[in-house]
Formats: structure tokens, sequence, C-alpha cells
């Protein structure tokens, strides 16, 4: 979303030569052995986008089935009910990671298919679901690699959001608990990597301020819906994705971790900021707009509470952590999973805000966008809402380092969109350059990280397999395979996924 405002073209060599320098460099040459023993690398998928089989095995509908199926909400008019099918074809899918040489398989839990009614008050354990992921997890064992598993992307049982608003209620925590615990007991003895949320930030602005995610909750004039407070909601859904966060890490470590062996984090999105100009209120905007959108749940996760800036701007709409919570939160992760796709120019914004009148992109008084005044972040991908700025990847690796002691680190997602409608002839889909050129770009600002001190783990691709891309439907494309939704869901390696072989064969 852009939300810039112009300014005049004199700051236009300014950030030209920003850009070029931070993006200057050779890449090295790629390989396993770049890379510090025993780094990790794989490729990522979600249940909603992935699965499929909706209305089988006893799985209950989630938010997202839900919300597709509203008229106009995606963009393509379709929906995930049967996505690319993985729920009958994951030993297929098995082979062609392995085939990559791939490390890792991260993927989500559908709590709609361990519990139909969202909560074990309503109903106990769905025995199938629990067959499916243990099926999954084994055949990954089998083949010589290990499961990430992320425990909520984005698809809260409907049951729940009826009874009380999901995430706009504390009550979520105890069945986030509850659901957190019976994966642990029933998949902990063999996954040995887990991460409680993914992109709360992705989940909160799209779900709750601007409405085109599922629930669909926004003000009016911020987005087209039929119910929701943008100036209110995204904060109180923050805070109890946060307590439910830090609820899940406690029941792991005082039941499960110790015997178990594994780790457990979060996944959060962490698109970079850099100042249109370098004017003093430019940079102090820059500033705002990390604290809100990293900062919002990094201060919290070290220090057990929201950032100053955040506190001051927001106010009373801003819920507070008790003391008991703040300590829970405090150092809740063995590591940090971190999805980056893309770097913005910051402009300070200083328009007056009330509560009647705001939502929470504009309570950071700072607007940021992908271009001003003509000029760019970035290059350009197949889809024209991503830009490709690999050393903004480097630069948010730093900050964390230096601004929160450098934690231990996982790339959880980085990928690159393209737009195929599904009449783009098959060889040439296949024949992805630009893909590759992102990753071996990526990939080597990354390395410059490492390099320089930072404590990263793994890398994992988004996306291993075509896939429903939420409210753009199925015309953006992310995998490393194509599917072909015109016969039968076929799945054929692009040249990126023969390249990652390559690289890690090496």
């Amino acid at each position: 979303m852009d939300r810039s405002q112009g300014l005049c073209s004199s700051c236009i060599c300014f950030v030209s030569l920003y850009l070029f320098i931070v993006a200057a460099g050779t890449s090295p040459d790629l390989g396993r052995s770049s890379f510090p023993k025993g780094f990790k690398f794989g490729a990522g998928s979600s249940a909603y986008q992935d699965e499929g089989a909706a209305l089988e095995g006893g799985k209950g509908p989630s938010i997202w089935d839900t919300f597709s199926h509203i008229q106009g909400k995606i963009e393509d008019g379709k929906n995930g009910d049967v996505a690319v099918d993985q729920y009958h074809r994951y030993k297929e899918d098995v082979r062609h990671l392995k085939y990559m040489g791939m490390d890792l398989y991260r993927f989500s839990i559908s709590r709609s298919r361990i519990f139909p009614q969202g909560s074990p008050r309503h109903g106990g354990v769905n025995e199938e679901g629990i067959t499916y992921y243990n099926n999954l997890i084994n055949e990954l064992l089998k083949n010589g690699m290990e499961p990430f598993v992320t425990l909520y992307h984005w698809d809260m049982p409907q049951a729940l959001e009826d009874e009380y608003g999901g995430f706009r209620s504390q009550r979520v925590v105890e069945d986030i608990g509850t659901f957190a615990e019976e994966c642990f007991r029933a998949f902990g003895d063999r996954v040995k990597y887990w991460t409680t949320i993914n992109e709360p930030l992705t989940f909160t602005l799209y779900g709750y301020d601007l409405g085109i995610h599922a629930p669909g909750r926004c003000s009016p004039g911020f987005g087209n819906c039929t119910a929701g407070n943008s100036a209110t909601e995204p904060y109180i859904v923050t805070h109890n994705m946060l307590l439910a966060h830090s609820a899940a890490v406690k029941t792991y470590r005082t039941k499960y971790q110790g015997k178990q062996k594994g780790s457990i984090g979060i996944s959060l999105v962490v698109n970079w900021m850099v100042p249109y100009s370098n004017s003093l209120l430019d940079q102090e905007a820059t500033q705002r707009a990390i604290d809100f959108r990293i900062g919002w749940f990094l201060d919290p996760l070290t220090s057990g509470k929201y950032p100053d800036s955040m506190r001051s701007l927001v106010g009373a709409r801003l819920p507070r952590f008790s003391s008991e919570e703040a300590k829970d939160l405090k150092g809740s992760f063995d590591f940090l999973g971190y999805n980056y796709y893309q770097t913005y120019f910051t402009v300070n914004n200083p328009t007056p805000q009330n509560s009647l009148n705001t939502d929470y992109v504009l309570d950071a008084q700072a607007n940021i966008s992908q271009q001003v005044n003509g000029v760019y972040v970035g290059s350009s991908e197949g889809v024209s809402s991503f830009r490709s700025y690999p050393a903004g990847l480097r630069e948010v690796i730093n900050y964390t380092k230096h601004r929160y002691s450098n934690p231990p680190i996982y790339i959880t997602e980085t990928g690159y969109g393209d737009f195929d409608n599904g009449t783009t002839p098959l060889e040439e889909a296949l024949q992805d350059s630009g893909r590759v050129e992102y990753y071996s770009k990526h990939l080597s600002s990354l390395l410059e990280a490492i390099r320089e001190g930072a404590d990263v783990r793994g890398y994992v691709v988004w996306s291993f397999l075509d896939g429903f891309e939420w409210a753009s439907g199925y015309d953006y494309r992310f995998g490393l395979y194509y599917v072909d939704y015109n016969d039968n869901l076929k799945r054929y390696p692009r040249e990126s996924a023969n390249w990652f072989r390559n690289v890690l064969k090496s």
C-alpha cells in the first residue's frame, strides 16, 4: 500500500547515491561450503495455501475457508478448497524436496484439522488430522529432511471467531495453548523446530486495519468492511497474539523441551526501511516506522514492553502488559524467524492524529513506499507490488544484531513473485532466471551479514510450490516448482529448483 506524499526532486540525488552504495558489491560463488557448518536450507508452505482437502479428513472451517468464499475478496475469484492438494500428494512433494537437496520443510498445522470446532470444549481431537501430520513428518524424516512447523499461519478456526472474536479476545490465549500442547504431545518427539505464529504484523494489518485478508475487519474509510475498528483492533489483536505466543513457549519449555530437545521461536516479517532524504525528520520517521513494524514485536519479546514511540503516539489505545506477562514475554524465543521481502522509503508525515480518524498505519506518522517521485527502492519483479532489494536483508539482520543482542535467526521466508494466470507456455514458465538472480543476490547479502558476525542458522525459501496466495489467488506465483492448474496440478521443477539443487550439492 502506497500512502506516500510527493517531495521536492532535490532529494533524488541523495537517494540514488544511497541505494548505489548499499547495493554495490560482487556476489561470491555460492555453495554449502560458503555457509557455516550446520547451516540449514529449506523451502516453505502453509496449510491453507497448499493442503486443500478443505472438507476431508474431519477438518472444520477456518476464517480463510469463510473469507475466500465471499464474492470479490479474492482477485481471481478462487479459494483454497483444493489449493495444490498436498493433503493427498505429500509423498510426491517430499520426493521433490529431496531432489533439491533441502534439509528442512517448513509447513503449518491447521488447527481446524486437529480441533474441527477450534477447542476441545466443543469436541475432541480429530485423529484423522493427527494421522495426516504424522504421515507427513515421518515421510520427511524417512527422506532425510527435518520438519519445521508453524502452529498458526492465519487460519483461525471459524468456530472461535464466531464464539468470541478470535484474537480480539484474550480467551484465545488459553485455546492457542491447548492446541500448541496437543501438537507438542503428538509430534514433538520428531519435530525439533517450532514457530508459534507466522507474520503477526501481516495478519493484523491486512485482517484488522485494511480488511483485505480474513477475517476482513476495518473501519469505514480504511477498507471495504462490514465491521471493525482500525484504530483499536490491530493493537488488541497483536497484544493477544504476543500473549498466546509466550503462553505456548512457556508450555513447551516447562513440559516438553527438556525431553524433546527442540527449539521454539516466532516468524516475523521484517521488511526494511530507509529514509527518502537525509533530513532529520525523515530519519526520525524511519525509526518510527521500524518501531511500528519490527519493534512492535521484538521490544516485548526482549524487554517486555512496546517501543516508546508507539506508547507516545498510540496512547491509551495501546494495551499494556502486566508485570507477570512482561516477565513471560522477555526471552520467549530460542530463535527468531525472519521473513524478508522488500525495503521501503520512509517520509515524515506529521498529520495530526485523533482516535476517531486514524489507524495503525497513520499512527506512526511515517509514510512508507517503494517509490517516491519516480525513484524506486530495488529492481522490479514479475509482480508489480514486489521489488527486489537484497541489501535490505543484510541491513535488517545487522540492525537486529546491534539493537537486540544478536539473537539466533532463521530466514523463514524470502521469495520472488511472478504473475501467471495460466496462459504462459510451460517451457517459458519454467525458465525463471529472475528468481535465480533473486536468490543468488539474497544469499550473497545474507553471507555478508553472517561474515560480519550475525548468528543466522538457516534459510527457507518461499515457496516450495506455487499455491494460493491469499487475496491474490493463484495468479501470483512464488514456487521453485511450477504447478499446472490446467493439468491435474502437475508439478514441474523450475530453473530455480535446479539451481538450488546444484548449490546444495556443491
